[in-house]
């Protein structure tokens, strides 16, 4: 015979114990170990960080560009007959499409003499336009322009042309470029002329009797 069945007794249930985050919690601790600004604790080392800040600005030297001893105030007393212009491409494929004489042109609004200027790197990008402008490349080899070699790289006129005139305030500066004439006209001193109603003319210079009124 089989013997009695055994009771089963419950086991006690163990107490509710809610689910803690052990990240959230060392986080907040350190934080309340963390010094704030405003701590007076860190008084000391915000003293002396703004300090060193303070030696470190004195430390830094600014640059200032030197100003050309040409220059009073605004006028440039290096200009004067004979002038030199620095003349840009597009100057001479203006003066083409006008029919206009370079070196004549520049004596009749200056009423002086004039000696047309040309860098190396206006003939290159002349050359690099192709046979459709060899008319200006043959210009710009005239004899009676003054030839200046450039000692920089890549053949981009613009950049050479206003680093001349910032170092060299003896220059006039011969454009039709619009972006060229507000880089230039940011240089104190330094003339610019252009071609307009079929003549040129020529800006911020008393002696600018071409210059169109209107």
């Amino acid at each position: 015979m089989l013997g009695p069945t055994p009771t089963l007794i419950p086991h006690p249930r163990p107490p509710y114990q809610p689910k803690t985050n052990k990240g959230a919690i060392a986080a907040k601790f350190l934080k309340k170990r963390m010094l704030t600004i405003k701590d007076p604790r860190r008084k000391d080392v915000v003293i002396a960080e703004r300090k060193a800040a303070e030696e470190k600005a004195k430390k830094q030297v600014s640059h200032v560009d030197q100003v050309s001893s040409s220059l009073f105030f605004k006028y440039n007393t290096a200009l004067g007959p004979p002038y030199h212009v620095l003349i840009d491409t597009n100057f001479i494929n203006f003066a083409i499409r006008n029919k206009m004489e370079i070196v004549q042109g520049m004596m009749d609004s200056l009423y002086a003499k004039c000696i047309p200027c040309v860098t190396d790197c206006v003939i290159a990008e002349l050359e690099k336009l192709g046979p459709m402008f060899r008319l200006a490349l043959l210009v710009a080899r005239d004899p009676r322009f003054e030839r200046l070699p450039c000692t920089h790289a890549g053949t981009y006129a613009d950049d050479c042309l206003v680093r001349r005139v910032t170092q060299q305030k003896c220059y006039i500066v011969a454009t039709c470029d619009r972006e060229l004439k507000s880089r230039i006209r940011k240089i104190p001193g330094v003339p610019i002329m252009y071609i307009a109603r079929h003549r040129f003319t020529i800006e911020r210079m008393p002696e600018a009797y071409g210059d169109p009124k209107g």
